[in-house]
């Protein structure tokens, strides 16, 4: 177990949730499967300088629990494999998710396979990230994570829409035919899966935090789900949605220019 000091430039950070601390630099934990592994990705990540005030190693399971409990961790990198089992980066992920819900989780993966994937962001992690990817684009993975958004990339959330589809269908109407959210809901939906953290989304409708988080506890309520990242991949399947609607129609309507022209 080794805790250091990045010193590294400080970066203001912002967190959609609107938590204090926010401008402080960020606390890491790696956890990888061997000591050398730790050393290696903590030494990357201080020299591309990305505001690291803390940096915390460990190795197995257990070191990962007491250095949550010990210490105020931001974002918790976790190798899939730790010392202690195969596998066992995404039990931790699930442990951490219950009794530090504080500390936003990134799973650590050699390739990007869908069972892996959809089993990280069950289990509450908040990014997977593939070790053939750059230092530099895992910084930018620890900045998002650390702001309260969702690493993944367009393959990883056709996975997780997939899975959201196949476990239960969202309803969008109620019995009378009416849609479920109001036009202001809409707004707010539209702004969130723009990325948008709830200061943002306050600031630009020119309304409080409390006002959008409220909303969203709302729309979390008629559609059924319990999440930010669930919301997001709602908004997403919408649109596919709506994108295959419309589709055929304009394919229709491009034909029948052609045919007058």
């Amino acid at each position: 177990m080794v805790a250091d000091s990045a010193s590294s430039k400080m970066h203001a950070l912002d967190q959609s949730d609107g938590s204090p601390g926010l401008n402080s630099p960020i606390r890491l934990l790696i956890a990888e499967d061997t000591v050398m592994g730790c050393q290696l990705l903590r030494d990357g990540l201080k020299r591309a300088r990305l505001g690291l005030r803390e940096i915390h190693l460990a190795v197995g399971s257990s070191q990962i629990l007491e250095l949550c409990a010990s210490y105020s961790i931001d974002v918790a990198l976790i190798s899939e494999d730790l010392q202690d089992g195969a596998q066992k980066g995404l039990e931790i992920i699930e442990v951490l998710r219950g009794n530090h819900a504080s500390v936003r989780s990134v799973l650590l993966v050699r390739r990007i396979r869908p069972e892996v994937t959809l089993a990280a962001f069950r289990n509450g992690a908040k990014g997977v990230f593939c070790r053939k990817d750059s230092i530099r684009s895992l910084g930018r993975c620890i900045a998002a994570v650390r702001r309260g958004q969702v690493w993944a990339n367009s393959e990883q959330l056709e996975v997780l829409l997939q899975a959201l589809i196949d476990s239960k269908p969202i309803q969008l109407k109620n019995f009378d035919g009416a849609c479920l959210l109001t036009k202001r809901e809409d707004q707010v939906a539209a702004l969130v899966a723009e990325g948008l953290t709830n200061r943002e989304i306050a600031k630009r409708l020119e309304l409080s935090e409390h006002t959008i988080s409220n909303y969203l506890f709302k729309m979390y309520e008629k559609l059924g789900i319990s999440s930010r990242v669930e919301f997001v991949l709602y908004i997403c399947g919408r649109r596919q949605q709506s994108q295959a609607t419309l589709q055929p129609r304009d394919a229709v309507t491009r034909e029948t220019r052609r045919t007058t022209i």
